[in-house]
């Protein structure tokens, strides 16, 4: 009577009858008679007898019942999607088109289809930086290429403490989201929208008042200070612009979604490239129509993230009205991110220095580290989109604790980082001569630039694993131990290089050993972090 009982339940809510099963029986038949009970009887022959199938193929592996059941339930509503035709409950389950499901389904299409359109975001950003660059080179000269140049370690230098929050952002409402925690999720998205906004007005003031004091520390030429110092305060009263748009942009890669992030970001620098054109070759502007340029664009990229966020439906609407800084969701999104952004600010420091050594070669090699630099960081972008993509996939996984699907996300993460930056970085050197002839058309600077691309290029499918590693256990929850192994690595490297082999060996090919170096003793470090991490997280489902 009992399963006749069950047959005639079918007009219940499907939802509330699977609870039922998880709740109070303790074996997959009870919870798969439910489910066969609770779809169409026409098709109910067909879906039975896949999910009896797919449940003793999942209990071969040795999965605990949880995860059996949590399986099985999304496999039913596949399978019963494709008998019927399509269904609500899916489309409840994805709100929408943008919204990706990371728990489920072929993993490699998945990290492919997530990781593309943000490392197309990166390239397109470098792309128009590299518009601003290419303009003034052509058409401003060497002294304004290298002011522009100069600012670089220092602006990511000031800003990459705040952009490490942000990935905390993204990892908490990632959880949250796999976890359907709406509430927590809400007061997160709130939360972090509010501090970007704090934190890029206290950007703003500092870029106005620090800016020479900066850069003459970094020993920047007196012929070129006053350029890059304006172009610097220029570019800092964008800050908040920018800072909106980066924590935004973080909550939309944490529920799958970063296809419109990329449209925005097409949109901006359209009109960035088009007004560097107008101010620097009509207007003679030279840095400051560069400034005011990136600054216009990154105010349209942030008024559109704010206006998506804004418009959407579900945990992580934005509703102004609602901004406010919880503490319990900033102490954690502090936790997780500001180790991040320490161990970036640290390691630009590095690179403040590095860029000090380049700036004793005088202006030739700063306009080639310049070019050379920009290049490098479509390198960058490339295996950052992978460590992003590792870093979501694995919080929403870790939320729903499916231990062998990380795995999985790792190894294939790997696959990709490693293949598709050693392909790149070895073709840029290959025609590195022709992609520094786009920025200047001065033979030494393009030898100069082509003498830093042979260290940073070719090997770069290293640095692609040592920010692989920390991107994965930052989406376990654990943010500190890879920040010092990073800064110990990585930044102990080059101090100790810059100020005990560099100076007996003054050349611009024996400073930029450091580069390959430092990653190589980084990456195994960072490995032996992820191992024990892995073991400590992976214990706690026994």
């Amino acid at each position: 009577m009992k399963w006749l009982w069950f047959f005639f339940t079918s007009t219940v809510n499907m939802e509330t009858q699977v609870c039922i099963s998880l709740n109070r029986h303790n074996n997959g038949i009870g919870l798969l008679y439910t489910l066969t009970c609770i779809g169409d009887r026409r098709s109910m022959s067909v879906y039975v007898i896949v999910c009896i199938w797919k449940y003793a193929f999942l209990s071969l592996f040795g999965q605990t019942n949880t995860e059996v059941y949590f399986h099985l339930f999304v496999m039913y509503q596949e399978e019963r999607d494709w008998c019927m035709g399509g269904s609500m409950d899916t489309m409840e389950v994805k709100k929408n088109k943008y919204e990706m499901d990371m728990c489920s389904g072929k993993i490699m299409t998945k990290l492919v289809s997530f990781s593309m359109p943000l490392m197309l975001s990166g390239m397109l950003q470098l792309l128009f930086n590299a518009v601003d660059i290419v303009v003034v080179g052509k058409f401003s000269g060497n002294e304004a290429l290298a002011a522009v140049g100069s600012t670089t370690a220092l602006i990511n230098l000031m800003i990459n403490l705040f952009i490490g929050i942000s990935l905390g952002a993204s990892v908490m409402a990632g959880h949250f989201y796999s976890a359907q925690k709406e509430k927590e999720m809400s007061e997160t998205v709130h939360t972090a929208i509010l501090f970007a906004l704090l934190s890029g007005i206290f950007m703003a003031i500092l870029g106005l008042i620090l800016p020479k004091w900066a850069l003459r520390i970094m020993d920047t030429p007196e012929n070129i200070l006053h350029s890059a110092a304006l172009y610097m305060k220029i570019y800092f009263l964008g800050m908040p612009f920018f800072m909106l748009y980066n924590f935004g942009a973080a909550i939309l890669r944490a529920v799958g979604d970063t296809k419109r992030p990329l449209l925005f970001l097409i949109i901006a620098g359209i009109i960035n490239g088009g007004l560097n054109m107008y101010l620097v070759i009509v207007f003679h502007l030279g840095v400051v129509g560069v400034a005011v340029a990136t600054v216009v664009s990154q105010m349209i990229s942030c008024i559109l993230v704010l206006w998506c966020l804004w418009k959407a439906e579900g945990s992580y609407q934005l509703r102004f009205s609602k901004l406010c800084i919880k503490g319990k969701y900033l102490k954690k999104l502090c936790k997780i991110g500001i180790p991040a952004g320490v161990q970036n600010t640290v390691i630009n420091f590095s690179n403040v220095l590095l860029q000090s050594s380049v700036n004793s070669f005088g202006d030739i090699a700063m306009a080639g580290y310049t070019a050379a630099n920009n290049i490098f960081g479509f390198l960058y972008v490339t295996v950052n989109a992978f460590t992003q993509t590792c870093m979501s996939f694995i919080s929403q996984n870790h939320a729903m604790k499916l231990w062998k699907r990380m795995d999985k996300i790792v190894i294939d993460c790997i696959i990709l980082s490693v293949g598709v930056s050693a392909l790149l970085g070895s073709g840029i050197y290959l025609f590195g001569e022709q992609i520094l002839g786009i920025y200047t058309s001065d033979p030494r600077v393009v030898q100069s630039g082509m003498e830093i691309l042979l260290y940073t290029t070719v090997t770069y499918f290293i640095c692609g694993l040592m920010d692989l590693f920390p991107g994965a256990i930052r989406g376990m929850g654990y943010s500190t131990m890879p920040m010092l192994f990073s800064i110990i690595g990585t930044v102990g490297t080059r101090i100790f290089w810059i100020y005990c082999v560099f100076p007996q060996h003054h050349a611009l090919n024996i400073l930029f050993i450091s580069y390959p170096l430092s990653w190589v003793i980084t990456v195994v470090m960072q490995m032996i972090c992820f191992y024990f991490v892995r073991k400590k997280v992976y214990g706690i489902r026994k």
